[in-house]
């Protein structure tokens, strides 16, 4: 026989073979577990319909604001100085960095609640935070306010918002402010070299004498006009020439013989000596004709003739300057009239010679002029180097003050950079009815947790009532397991 033989012999008892004091304490058993479960759910119960009865009611506004994605710029062109420009990013452009998220920590900061509740009048603590949601894939945000009243919970979400946008408008401002404050360095420093340059500028024009590149081009031009005046001139000099020359050889004399024979035609004595010798010598040749070398009226002539060549000799050297004879007077062929052919030549003969030395003298005042104005150039031209650079450097200084102050302008425009705009997307809601507390999920809620009560209750009185039936049933089987 094995050990579990006796175990195999057990069997169990009826209810009926029980002792009176087990049926005694089971009853009491029985109702201590009724009575701790009835006293659990009365309890239960109890505590629900206190806190039903009791419990603040709340209410809840709801509300959403969008933050538009959109970027911005302006661009301003600034005629012969440059371009100047503004823009702003899409505050989505970068996937590190949400806007939301700092407006989320902002609406549930302290300094905000603070500004609402001021606004209502209202404790902090009796404010409470708001919940935010950021919905994902897109640039909204929802806000959910709570309030004993529908009507509070509608008020307390207009406090929020607009202490939200007054603390974005004041950090805005600030921003512009810093920013301004670091331009206004810039700005001044530009300034500053503007100054300079336009100082160094004019001190250079006021010694070197060029005021502008504009003065080398005229006096580049004066001078292409004045060689054009030269050629010209010089021409005309050519032709006068020519003319002259052949003039003078047409009649055969010289240009100052002609002047000589003008000369002596204008004399009215030497015509008066001229206009005797002519006729004595006239006169001369009839008497000889006549009457022969040693007649005394031939003598007498002769004698006439000779003092009438005497003097018109002595006045024409005295006219002339130097010695002349009769053979140079008859090759200068001086008529005792005025107006003939030969004088009209002789006198083109001089003007053209006038000419000539008049345009002789200009070709040559032309040529020293354009030498003079050649050095002036040379001169400026070197000082235009200088010119064009401090010019430039001027325009830059210009360019970058100007671009600078735009830009500082621009900049004050644009102050939706770093805390972009928001818009009310949704007004905050007047609800209907409390979001807390609803009757229908708290009595759900005590309902389940008097069930798991009850049933916990249960389970102990079976597993207690188990282990006193089987410890009942193997005490008197004991002995023959021993004995076995």
């Amino acid at each position: 026989m094995t050990i579990n033989d006796p175990i195999k012999s057990l069997s169990i008892a009826s209810s009926s073979d029980a002792h009176p004091v087990e049926q005694k304490n089971k009853f009491w058993r029985y109702a201590r577990y009724a009575a701790i479960g009835l006293a659990a759910n009365v309890a239960l119960w109890g505590i629900t319909l206190a806190y039903l009865k009791t419990a603040k009611p709340v209410y809840t506004s709801s509300w959403a604001v969008i933050v538009p994605g959109a970027g911005s710029g302006v661009s301003v062109n600034l005629p012969e100085i440059g371009q100047a420009s503004s823009s702003s990013s899409s505050p989505f452009g970068s996937a590190s960095m949400d806007p939301r998220a700092n407006y989320q920590f902002l609406i549930t900061n302290e300094s905000v609640l603070e500004e609402a509740a001021n606004q209502l009048k209202i404790p902090l603590k009796q404010l409470g935070k708001p919940k935010v949601k950021l919905v994902d894939n897109t640039s909204i945000m929802e806000f959910e306010v709570t309030g004993p009243t529908a009507k509070d919970a509608q008020l307390r979400s207009h406090a929020i918002y607009e202490a939200l946008q007054t603390k974005l408008s004041q950090l805005r401002l600030e921003e512009v402010a810093k920013r301004e404050q670091g331009s206004q360095a810039t700005l001044t420093s530009a300034r500053e070299k503007l100054q300079q340059a336009q100082k160094t500028l004019s001190e250079y024009k006021a010694s070197s004498g060029l005021s502008s590149g504009d003065q080398v081009k005229d006096l580049s031009n004066n001078i292409e006009q004045l060689r054009k005046q030269r050629a010209e001139s010089y021409a005309q000099v050519q032709q006068s020439t020519t003319r002259l020359s052949q003039l003078s050889s047409d009649l055969d004399i010289t240009v100052p013989e002609a002047a000589n024979a003008f000369l002596l035609q204008a004399d009215q004595l030497f015509q008066q000596n001229l206009k005797d010798y002519n006729e004595s010598s006239s006169t001369l040749v009839v008497l000889k004709a006549k009457w022969g070398d040693n007649h005394p009226l031939v003598i007498k002539e002769a004698a006439r003739r000779e003092a009438a060549r005497a003097a018109m000799l002595d006045r024409a050297s005295s006219l002339l300057g130097r010695r002349v004879n009769l053979s140079i007077l008859q090759h200068l062929n001086i008529k005792s009239e005025s107006g003939s052919s030969r004088e009209s030549l002789f006198r083109d003969l001089v003007a053209i010679q006038t000419d000539q030395q008049g345009i002789v003298a200009q070709n040559e005042a032309l040529g020293n002029q354009i030498e003079e104005l050649e050095a002036r150039l040379k001169i400026l031209v070197q000082k235009q180097s200088k010119l064009d650079n401090l010019q430039r450097e001027v325009q830059i200084a210009e360019a970058v003050f100007a671009s600078t102050l735009a830009k500082l302008d621009l900049g004050k425009s644009d102050i939706f950079i770093s805390y972009p705009i928001t818009q009310l997307l949704a007004e905050p809601t007047l609800p209907d009815e409390k979001t807390s507390p609803k009757p229908s999920i708290v009595f759900v809620g005590a309902g389940v947790a008097s069930i798991f009560i009850t049933t916990g209750l249960v389970l102990l009185w079976w597993r207690k009532e188990t282990a006193t039936y089987i410890k009942g049933k193997i005490k008197p089987n004991q002995p023959n397991i021993l004995e076995s």
